[in-house]
C-alpha cells in the first residue's frame, strides 16, 4: 500500500512539473498573461470596465451590445467614464445541403462586427479600431415555425456571443500593448445580372450583388437578406 501511494505520488509530482515547465517557457520568451495587473498598479480589466458600449439598433445589436458589457465588465461595476465603444453588426444567411427538390437542409450563418474606440471627452478623441468575424448554422426545420424561429433566435445570440468575445479580446490587446487590431480588407462588390428578372423602365437588367462565398443567392439557394445594425451616433 505504501508502494502505491508513493508511486501514485511519484507520478502527480511529474505530472505537475510536466504542466509547469511549458509555462516558464512561455514566460521565459516573453508571453505574459493579457489580464495581469501591470507595473503601474493597472490592469486590462480595470481599463475594460471603463468603456461605455454605445447603444446598436435592432434585435441583434442589442445581444450584440449586452454581450460586449458582460465581457468587458466581468463580474465588477462598471465605471464607464474613460472610452466609448461604438461597434456594428451584420448577421447574413446562406442556405447549403441543397437537396433535390431545390430545398436546404441547413442554413449557414455570416457574422461579422466593426469596432471603434473613442475617448470620453468634450471632442472625442479616436483611439482604435478593428473587425470581427464568425461562423455558425442551424439545421432547417420544415413547417415548424416556432421551433425554426427560436433556432435563429439562438443561433443569432450564439454569433453575437462570439463576436463580443472577440471585440473584448481584440480591445484588450490594445490596452495591453497597443497593437492595432485587424481590420477587414473593403472589398468591390461583385454583381451578377438575374436571369429570372425582366429589364427595368430604363432597359437595365437587373443585377444581384455576391454572397460572402463569391456567389449570387440565385446559384446557391442562399435565401433571406443579411441582418445590420449600425451606429447609433444618438448614443455618446
Amino acid at each position: 500500500m505504501g508502494f502505491r501511494k508513493n508511486h501514485a505520488g511519484g507520478i502527480w509530482c511529474r505530472w505537475r512539473i510536466a504542466a509547469v515547465f511549458p509555462v516558464l517557457l512561455l514566460a521565459g520568451c516573453g508571453f505574459q498573461p493579457l489580464y495581469k495587473e501591470q507595473s503601474s498598479g493597472t490592469s486590462v480589466s480595470d481599463e475594460l470596465k471603463r468603456i461605455y458600449v454605445a447603444g446598436i439598433p435592432d434585435r441583434d445589436g442589442q445581444m450584440f451590445r449586452l454581450a460586449l458589457q458582460q465581457h468587458m465588465a466581468g463580474a465588477g461595476p462598471e465605471e464607464p467614464d474613460g472610452y466609448v465603444l461604438r461597434a456594428n453588426l451584420s448577421i447574413g444567411q446562406e442556405a447549403i445541403d441543397i437537396h433535390s427538390d431545390n430545398t436546404s437542409g441547413r442554413t449557414r450563418m455570416n457574422g461579422a462586427a466593426h469596432w471603434e474606440l473613442y475617448t470620453v471627452a468634450e471632442h472625442p478623441q479616436f483611439v482604435a479600431s478593428g473587425d470581427a468575424s464568425t461562423m455558425d448554422g442551424m439545421e432547417v426545420t420544415y413547417q415548424q415555425m416556432f421551433a425554426q424561429s427560436m433556432n435563429t433566435e439562438t443561433v443569432h445570440a450564439r454569433v453575437a456571443e462570439t463576436l463580443a468575445a472577440e471585440v473584448t479580446q481584440q480591445v484588450a490587446i490594445w490596452f495591453r500593448n497597443h497593437t492595432q487590431a485587424p481590420v477587414a480588407p473593403k472589398e468591390t462588390p461583385t454583381y451578377y445580372p438575374r436571369s429570372d428578372a425582366i429589364p427595368d423602365s430604363n432597359n437595365q437588367q437587373p443585377v444581384e450583388a455576391a454572397g460572402p462565398d463569391g456567389m449570387p443567392a440565385m446559384a446557391t439557394g442562399r435565401g433571406g437578406e443579411s441582418s445590420g445594425s449600425g451606429f447609433d451616433n444618438n448614443n455618446n
